[in-house]
């Protein structure tokens, strides 16, 4: 069964065609990042415009690809929300356009679930019941899954998502955009030597990056983190600082994972979304969890349509097919 997907959420611009849920034939992206880069974040009417450009090319870049044709389909999947409405509202159209002209059921896809999903594509099997941790820089959420479509959100961040607490730091510290790749990278370079504090939430599976995002600026604006300083000043430098403060974000994001994996006793924890493509976060998680734990490869962490794809030929299989009528729903909630 091969299911063309599509997915224009936030300002990425993607299609690709899978085959049973499983096998990736095609995986087409243009990214915006250079465009939104200047901005220093993403601007929603820059974003839909550019996928109009390039949800066409793309979707025939994904067809060229895998060599199917028209005929070789048996359904689209499109990415509904949650993200952007005028993005969103690109892929949607395009999909139903697509549907009509073809005859070909489609069906809606949660982005969130599009994103546990990414675990089903290469070699891996996934076993319920599982916890996921979907982070990104929209969504700090984890999640019990009970089987497919069978979902329980067991805590999701109060305030600031992961990546989003990134983006904001990379931001004081003059890091540059997008701030994951550009704190991670900073690290490379630092020692954790500040003790930023950690919101523990005790008794809950929530998140919260706005206290250690805030604590990150004070030390800033007090002048206690030099934003030039070499290695030998007596002030911490920036790559200190981004190194304690992707420590601080990830002890969290672990210890809170595995506790929540420990209570249900599930059989995996899964990674999902593109902070997952962290390199500290996957080898913190893999060495520190008594629970084996799944995580997609790179290029399946951030916004892809593959994961779209794959989410939806198990939409189809359960019998989940849209009507022309299908709309966006841009604070779409996973359960």
């Amino acid at each position: 069964m091969k299911i063309l997907g599509i997915e224009t959420s936030c300002d990425e611009t993607a299609a690709a065609v899978v085959a049973d849920g499983v096998g990736i034939l095609s995986n087409q992206i243009a990214s915006q990042v250079e465009i939104h880069a200047r901005y220093g974040g993403i601007v929603p009417e820059v974003a839909s415009r550019q996928h109009i450009l390039a949800i066409i090319p793309i979707i025939e870049q994904a067809m060229a690809q895998a060599k199917a044709t028209w005929g070789d389909l048996d359904g689209i999947a499109v990415t509904m929300g949650p993200g952007l409405a005028g993005s969103l509202l690109v892929g949607v159209n395009t999909a139903k356009a697509i549907a009509l002209a073809r005859g070909l059921p489609i069906t809606g896809v949660n982005h969130l679930e599009g994103h546990i999903y990414a675990n089903w594509l290469g070699n891996y099997t996934p076993h319920f019941p599982l916890v996921c941790l979907i982070v990104s820089g929209g969504h700090s959420d984890l999640v019990l899954v009970k089987g497919h479509g069978d979902y329980i959100v067991l805590g999701r961040t109060r305030d600031d998502a992961a990546g989003e607490a990134f983006d904001k730091a990379a931001r004081i510290l003059g890091l540059g955009y997008p701030g994951g790749p550009a704190i991670e990278q900073a690290a490379r370079a630092g020692t954790a030597s500040l003790k930023l504090a950690r919101a523990w939430l005790r008794g809950t599976s929530d998140f919260s990056f706005s206290g250690v995002k805030a604590e990150l600026l004070r030390l800033v604006e007090k002048g206690k983190v030099s934003l030039s300083a070499s290695q030998g000043s007596e002030l911490i430098t920036a790559a200190d600082a981004a190194a304690s403060f992707q420590e601080a974000v990830i002890d969290v994001l672990v210890t809170k994972t595995i506790e929540a994996a420990r209570e249900r006793r599930v059989k995996q924890i899964l990674l999902a979304g593109g902070v997952a493509s962290n390199e500290l976060l996957r080898r913190r998680m893999v060495e520190n969890s008594p629970i084996p734990v799944l995580v997609p490869e790179l290029v399946l962490c951030t916004d892809n349509a593959a994961m779209i794809a794959a989410c939806g030929y198990h939409r189809f299989q359960a019998g989940r097919i849209a009507g022309l009528d299908l709309d966006v729903i841009p604070s779409l909630r996973l359960a």
